[in-house]
């Protein structure tokens, strides 16, 4: 799913967890059976859109709702950012988190069309370090069923959704190459990856 959603490009799942331990630990009340009522709920939702029959633009703007319910888009921008988070105001890293929940919704709101006529299956749930892994399964129409992965923590202080694996593609990390290259080709201008992103996706 990720960049065009076509299994050829697997990306082992070691890549997926690599860098996850530099996250600091979530609370450890978070247990199996909240992990798993979040992911039940995200799939129902993700189910519900694609089953709609809504044009693209009506998805997109579900998907952006479910992103924003459900995924830890703070953590997630900020993770895309890497050092870079380090050197830039408050003010940017609020215009850049925004600007990032609107590029997520419409990127993967348009992978997700391609579920139509698909659904997702919620199968298991385990605890790694200080989150929970919960895995599912994506039946997609002429494809061969693949594993869909949700890590989520209550960092935050709420149950959250922090990545998204598809068969080792990790959300999290693909977009940190993503948002990495695009500041390096502005010149690690913020301000003008902030604008870029508002358009993109």
């Amino acid at each position: 799913m990720l960049n065009n959603m076509n299994r050829r490009h697997f990306v082992s799942a070691g890549l997926a967890i690599t860098g996850l331990a530099a996250l600091p630990g979530a609370g450890w009340a978070l247990d199996d059976a909240r992990a798993r009522t979040l992911v039940d709920e995200v799939v129902v939702n993700i189910n519900r859109v694609i089953a709609s029959g809504k044009p693209l633009s009506g998805m997109i703007a579900d998907f952006e709702h479910i992103f924003n319910t459900y995924a830890d888009v703070n953590i997630i921008a900020r993770s895309t950012l890497g050092a870079d988070a380090n050197r830039i105001s408050s003010a940017q890293m609020g215009a850049f988190v925004q600007a990032f929940r609107g590029y997520i919704a419409r990127k993967y709101g348009k992978r997700f069309n391609e579920f139509v006529g698909g659904r997702i299956e919620v199968n298991s749930v385990k605890q790694v370090k200080s989150w929970h892994e919960v895995k599912s399964t994506a039946y997609l129409r002429g494809q061969s069923p693949f594993e869909v992965s949700f890590l989520v923590s209550d960092r935050s202080g709420k149950d959250l959704f922090f990545d998204m694996i598809i068969e080792g593609i990790s959300l999290r990390l693909s977009e940190r190459t993503e948002i990495g290259a695009m500041l390096d080709l502005r010149n690690g201008d913020v301000n003008a990856l902030i604008a870029d992103l508002k358009k993109a996706g």
